[in-house]
């Protein structure tokens, strides 16, 4: 990402509804299946500008590692009490990864050209019994200025993104789309944005900040969506059955993991229209 995607998410994490809706799902699937204790290290992978890092450390020992040095730069000016790395993952976690009881990688996936050899390095570096939880961006349909903004390489169906893992030694705990309540009116401002050739919001993103009773509206609204993702986490619910977002609980399983590539007959991950529009 550019320096004004850091500007814009440093600026309205704390605030957004997007972050804050988030931000209740993944904390009640993370305290369902790890009670908080500050004995258990959580390992934000992909941290960025370091607010869920900061929102987490109440409940957990947590760590952050994002490649891009101006974003933690933000995070370890935001949060100065937690440990930040500027590194990949998993090469430069080893030390981490030997006591993590769980990962989060949330909203990185759509950044990474090589998602497949990304996922097995890591699931193969992981300890038998580590939770990994991780989100990103659903339904190529969906694509427009915002994804360009943030260099996204790929919006996922729930195929492409169970392709990830499949045959490999996890078992999946809770797949399912999210932001699915919302889904219609962000599909609407998806057109609007191709129609007027921009972004609807700052820095070539959508993460326009509402006036505050919206704001908290389209929070409460988002964040809901624990409550299924609960149920379908305790075997009692169905998944969501389309979304902005997808959202993938794992348990690695013991077992050998070899890295792999992405495999040949996988089709494109876009059709070309959709990054010209």
């Amino acid at each position: 990402m550019d320096h004004p995607q850091f500007t814009v998410h440093a600026a309205t994490e704390e605030s957004h509804w997007w972050f804050h809706g988030r931000l209740a799902i993944v904390q009640s699937l993370l305290t369902r299946i790890l009670p908080p204790s500050k004995d258990t290290i959580i390992i934000d992978a992909g941290c960025g500008t370091g607010g869920m890092s900061g929102a987490l450390i109440p409940s957990y020992d947590v760590r952050g590692i994002d490649p891009v040095e101006e974003a933690i730069a933000f995070a370890r000016k935001k949060f100065p009490t937690i440990p930040f790395r500027v590194g990949s993952v998993p090469e430069d976690i080893q030390d981490w990864l030997k006591e993590a009881k769980g990962i989060v990688l949330l909203d990185v996936l759509e950044h990474v050209e090589e998602d497949f050899l990304f996922v097995s390095t890591l699931l193969a570096a992981m300890r038998p019994g580590t939770f990994l939880l991780l989100t990103a961006p659903a339904d190529p349909t969906l694509w427009g200025e915002h994804d360009r903004g943030f260099a996204h390489c790929r919006r996922y169906t729930m195929e492409r993104m169970r392709s990830l893992w499949k045959d490999l030694p996890v078992t999946e705990l809770c797949v399912s789309p999210i932001n699915a309540r919302l889904y219609w009116i962000v599909k609407c401002g998806r057109w609007l944005s191709r129609f007027l050739g921009r972004s609807l919001g700052p820095g070539s993103t959508d993460l326009g900040m509402p006036m505050r009773p919206i704001n908290a509206l389209l929070q409460w609204i988002f964040g809901g969506e624990k409550h299924r993702l609960l149920k379908v986490l305790e075997l009692h619910g169905k998944p969501y059955r389309h979304g902005v977002s997808i959202l993938a609980l794992l348990q690695r399983e013991p077992g050998e993991i070899v890295p792999r590539g992405r495999p040949a007959n996988l089709p494109p991950d876009e059709a070309p229209w959709l990054r010209n529009v």
